[in-house]
């Protein structure tokens, strides 16, 4: 077995592109969906939180206190088109298409190619009961950086194991 084989830590994949934080500051693949906080074009205190399921490409869009997004009627709204291409730039199109399923006719990946694959199987509109996990999360998130920088251990990350004995 090789070194990073019986490590036991995961490791990091570098975003495919750096991207920009203030249209969609949270994007993740995560519990079989593209799920994300996408930031409102037009009031700066509300955001949305957006998903797309894989295989079924079931899509929701509500604001963070439950509220459906008037856009989001029968078709991606511009908060998921949005997720969707940041996703693109987080992950590389491959896996973002790889991880929701997504069948595209021609070789050349995209946000675009994958949107429209989607958008062409005419995919439902699901409920916004996942938007509380994925708030949650993204607020977990912003937490942290408000956390002065140490090199002493943070209690909720005792579950992770030590990489290194120390001599």
């Amino acid at each position: 077995m090789s070194d990073w084989e019986r490590s036991s830590t995961a490791r990091v994949t570098a975003p495919s592109r750096p991207r920009k934080l203030a249209k969609v500051p949270f994007v993740e693949l995560a519990d079989g969906r593209l799920q994300g906080v996408v930031s409102s074009g037009s009031d700066i205190e509300r955001v949305y939180v957006s998903s797309v399921a894989a295989g079924t490409y079931a899509f929701a869009c509500s604001t963070n206190n439950n509220r459906p997004c008037g856009g989001a009627r029968g078709s991606f709204c511009n908060h998921i088109q949005a997720l969707i291409n940041e996703a693109v730039l987080q992950y590389g199109a491959p896996r973002v298409a790889r991880y929701l399923r997504v069948e595209t006719a021609d070789g050349e990946l995209s946000a675009a190619t994958v949107i429209a694959a989607m958008t062409a199987v005419r995919p439902p509109q699901s409920d916004t009961k996942a938007a509380a996990p994925v708030f949650s999360r993204f607020l977990r998130h912003l937490a942290y950086l408000e956390l002065t920088p140490t090199t002493a251990p943070l209690p909720e990350m005792q579950w992770f194991p030590p990489t290194r004995q120390v001599a």
